[in-house]
């Protein structure tokens, strides 16, 4: 695909992305990411770490289209059943992809539970700490918004981006931190019966089948706040859903860092319970999995599984001891703002092209095989980015909201 974009262009995006940037706070460090540095807290959890790295990691190869070129070579064999599990279910199922968001959105509210701890440790009061939630959550959703913002037509307002859909759901989970963890997890449950009761129950002309693509409530919404619909299925409304997963990862940062509680076995009880529960909703076909509108069984079974997988990296690295090096990850994790938007503005307008064409017209010289040349300029752009990673660790610069 030709690219539209030139030098002149990007630099100035990159121009206005520094501006931009500015105006947040920057003092010896840039503040420009939803999860904290857990070096920072009292108590250093390396499986957070891991988990928020490895995270950021998949989302960097999957930026590079590594899954998308390793899945059209392989889909008329047995390996594509494999490769498969890195691309979006097309409606109801569920691929290991489909967890990516929820656990990102998961991480970023056990992180903020950190946070808000180590601000009190520190004597900040609850109007300062309300202050830069607000301002965490505005600047979440600024940038959201500008992530899809700029199309080859013109100026377009979208609210499906994982940062617009996080700016709300961190926002919740904040509204009710200290709020006893029973009523936490009742709000949990109601936000569920809510999004229930809104696709059954709130039936539009056209938009009056609850589980149908193009045709649902959340479809309905996205007329009103957008005067569209996404083709591929995405509705705004998932973030009242997928709060659960926000105010999960919070009532978890809490909780790991109490003492004297079994925390493995807390992990895996909720995790397999919740899992079981969404499974099961999908089984009886009461409720579908579907990731696309963030059904209440999706959103069930995908925390289910963020919780086991939290459960055996924290059992794995901070109770064992082991994958002690995991620096190749924090260095992803320490500014997963800032490669977020930089391959999701700069990577798919420019850079990746760039590199492409790169790797065309030099290894084109010596007759590589087209998926060969392909899979060595996947290689190169995430190697590239990851030394910018790398750079902005040494230096010390890390963007935080």
């Amino acid at each position: 695909m030709e690219s539209k974009w030139d030098f002149k262009q990007e630099v100035l995006l990159a121009d206005i992305l520094l501006k931009c940037l500015k105006t947040s706070g920057i003092k010896n460090k840039f503040h420009m990411n939803p999860t904290i540095d857990t070096e920072e807290t009292g108590s250093r959890l390396r499986s957070l770490d891991f988990m928020r790295g490895f995270i950021m990691f998949l989302l960097m190869l999957e930026s590079t289209s590594l899954y998308e070129i390793l899945y059209k070579a392989t889909e008329k064999n047995i390996l594509g059943r494999f490769f498969i599990q890195f691309q979006h279910h097309p409606w109801n199922g569920l691929h290991f992809w489909d967890l990516i968001q929820p656990g990102f959105m998961f991480i970023a509210g056990t992180a903020m539970a950190l946070s808000i701890s180590k601000m009190k440790e520190k004597g900040i009061g609850k109007a300062a700490i309300s202050t830069k939630m607000f301002k965490r959550c505005g600047w979440l959703f600024f940038w959201g918004v500008l992530n899809y913002a700029v199309h080859d037509d013109g100026l377009s307002f979208e609210l499906w981006n994982v940062l617009t859909q996080l700016s709300f759901t961190l926002l919740i989970a904040f509204l009710i931190f200290e709020w006893d963890n029973k009523s936490q997890i009742i709000v949990c449950a109601l936000l569920l019966l809510l999004t229930e009761a809104m696709y059954r129950f709130i039936n539009m002309p056209g938009f009056d089948k609850p589980f149908t693509d193009q045709q649902n409530f959340g479809n309905y919404v996205d007329v009103l706040l957008m005067n569209k619909i996404n083709h591929g299925g995405w509705v705004a409304i998932n973030c009242i859903p997928t709060s659960a997963h926000t105010i999960a990862g919070a009532l978890v940062g809490k909780w790991l860092m109490e003492s004297n509680v079994n925390k493995i076995k807390g992990l895996m009880i909720w995790g397999v319970s919740t899992l079981l529960i969404g499974l099961l909703l999908n089984f009886f076909q009461i409720t579908p999995i579907i990731k696309k509108i963030a059904t209440s069984s999706f959103t069930l079974a995908s925390l289910g599984w963020c919780l086991i997988g939290l459960a055996g990296f924290y059992y794995l690295i901070d109770m064992k001891g082991k994958w002690k090096n995991i620096n190749f990850f924090n260095i992803l994790g320490m500014n997963s703002i800032f490669i977020y938007l930089f391959f999701e503005i700069v990577g798919h307008r420019w850079f990746n092209e760039y590199i492409n064409q790169i790797s065309i017209g030099l290894l084109g010289i010596i007759a590589l095989p087209k998926l060969l040349i392909s899979l060595i300029s996947c290689a190169a752009i995430f190697i590239l980015e990851w030394k910018l990673c790398q750079f902005l660790y040494k230096q010390k610069i890390f963007f935080r909201l």
